[in-house]
């Protein structure tokens, strides 16, 4: 038996990918990023600000602020607890916050033992106390792994945050404070998400008299 190569085989390209318009995608995709920007800051400042004076309170008392999402929701939630920990641009004190996507054992762990829609729930409840801040993000609204999360924050006493699309889906029922980006398009609303998360920490060290 002969063996193949697997590695050697070139992928199939469908005839009509050299009439691809590049200027067109270009146009359609800012064109949209631009009118989403403007009506998301056109409508969720005072969103925000109710955000930061409950991160604000609550760093004061002791507590933290916990971030959690999927694919790349999960990535804003460790930048955005990163720039928190760390700085945003200028020297300072860090602040207490922190994502719950980083621990690949404890994600792992919970999704073998008890399902994939239990991983930031278990996490809350071991790593969470009453008056913490947790803000899950999803760009659907509808993650069930988001939306225990957010049920068992507010079991503990915690302070729920929601940054989501348009609708803000199911998870807009279990959330103090929703933010939405005006669209539903994932890329859009999360092209925002890290946005918003840029203004919040940079507001928030401004609130804290860090910077």
């Amino acid at each position: 038996m002969t063996m193949v190569d697997l590695k050697t085989k070139r992928p199939e390209h469908h005839a009509g990918g050299e009439n691809f318009d590049f200027d067109a995608y270009w146009n359609d995709i800012t064109s949209t990023h631009l009118k989403v920007a403007e009506q998301t800051f056109a409508t969720q400042l005072p969103k925000v600000i109710e955000w930061v004076k409950a991160s604000e309170d609550a760093i004061k008392r002791g507590n933290k602020v916990m971030f959690f999402g999927n694919g790349g929701s999960a990535a804003d939630s460790n930048h955005i607890a990163a720039e928190m920990a760390v700085k945003l641009k200028k020297e300072r004190s860090p602040i207490a916050g922190m994502s719950l996507t980083l621990d690949s054992s404890a994600l792992t762990a919970t999704a073998n033992d008890y399902g994939f829609d239990q991983i930031y729930q278990r996490q809350i409840r071991a790593l969470g106390y009453a008056g913490d801040i947790a803000v899950g993000l999803s760009t659907s609204g509808n993650s069930d792994n988001i939306i225990n999360g957010l049920k068992k924050a507010k079991r503990m006493d915690m302070i729920t945050v929601g940054l989501s699309g348009e609708t803000g889906g199911k998870m807009k029922d279990h959330c103090d404070i929703m933010i939405n980006v005006p669209h539903t398009d994932p890329g859009r609303i999360q092209e925002m998400h890290i946005t918003l998360g840029h203004i919040y920490v940079g507001m928030l060290e401004q609130r804290l008299g860090l910077v």
